[in-house]
This record gives C-alpha cells, structure tokens and sequence, in this order.
C-alpha cells in the first residue's frame, strides 16, 4: 500500500481528518501541476545543465491562497525570469471556487438574507464573505 492509501484508509471514519487529506492532496497536486507547466515552458527541468545561459530560468515563486470545498490551500506559483510564463492550470484572480459561489447563488434565491449567507459560510467552510460580496455574487 502506499501512503496515500494509508492515510485514507485511516481518516475514513472521521470527516475532518477526510478534508484534511484532502486538502492537502489538491495543494501538493496544484503546486506539482505549476511546476510541470514551468518546466514543459522552459523546456528543462530544475537544475538541468541545458538550462545554462538560456536566456531565461526560474525566478522563485509567489503565492496564492485559494478557498475550495475541502479548506484554503496555499499554492506557490513559479515564476520566470523574463516574466513571459502565465500559467493555466488555476484561473487568474480567483480566491473562491465556483462551488462557493453556486451555493451562494442557491441560497439568496431561495430568500435567504446576505448576512445570513455570510454567516452560513464563514461557519461551514472557514471562509468568510462580507454580505456586500454576498450581494456581488447574487447578481451575477
């Protein structure tokens, strides 16, 4: 068996340690998936002695925190040198998945308040809305 097997196997009974899990699989599988698309971008991998004085090379990273169904994950976007990788594998300028925001739209149209719905998700999910971002989202 291998880890992961193991790890889930272990937090089958109780729904925390399921959503830590997870949670942790979605982020390590991002930050893998944005190093690849780094890597197929350079056309080398870390270290590669063919990456010598290409012209461009890795910059470090900045990072992104973004709410899913599971927690907040933290991902490390890589960066080039010369600025020209933009990566695809997480949409730009998105904090939220579009669960949460279904959900939102769900609940105000059956008449729930947007205070309400603020609440309601700040209790469930650990992220919290303002009801004005609340109200943004509905009229989408």
């Amino acid at each position: 068996m291998n880890d992961f097997t193991k790890n889930i196997t272990q937090a089958l009974f109780n729904q925390d340690k399921i959503n830590d899990l997870l949670r942790h699989e979605i982020q390590q599988a991002a930050n893998d998936l944005l190093e690849a698309e780094l890597t197929a971008f350079l056309g080398y991998n870390p270290y590669a002695r063919n990456g010598w004085n290409t012209g461009n090379s890795r910059n470090g990273a900045y990072f992104r925190k973004i709410d899913t169904q599971f927690g907040s994950i933290e991902v490390q976007v890589p960066r080039d040198r010369n600025g020209m990788f933009h990566q695809h594998t997480l949409p730009d300028y998105k904090q939220h998945t579009d669960l949460l925001e279904d959900m939102v739209v769900k609940l105000y149209s059956k008449g729930v308040t947007t205070r309400e719905i603020a609440n309601l998700i700040e209790k469930m999910y650990g992220s919290h809305y303002s009801p004005a971002q609340v109200s943004n989202i509905s009229k989408q």
